[in-house]
């Protein structure tokens, strides 16, 4: 007796399963993401545009400090040693 009832799960099992296969159950399939490449293009130009910015203040820095050594307007002044040859 318990053997046809264990055998009757299985079988009605098979058959919810089959039918599902059949009917397309509640499968859910994979969803990828497409890369946005004019986005990260337009990222990759505000970071170089950055970057940019960033050297062209540093070059005008080096420009004012080579001008200030070429007009030989800098002096140079010594400090006396410390008494404390130790430290």
């Amino acid at each position: 007796m318990n053997t046809h009832k264990l055998l009757a799960v299985v079988v009605v099992l098979q058959i919810v399963t089959i039918l599902n296969q059949w009917f397309g159950g509640p499968i859910s399939t994979a969803h990828a993401q497409i890369p946005d490449a004019g986005a990260q293009r337009n990222a990759i130009i505000d970071q170089l545009t950055s970057s940019n910015d960033h050297l062209k203040a540093i070059d005008d820095k080096l420009d004012k400090l080579i001008s200030i050594f070429e007009s030989g307007k800098v002096q140079v002044q010594l400090s006396k040693p410390d008494d404390n040859p130790g430290k």
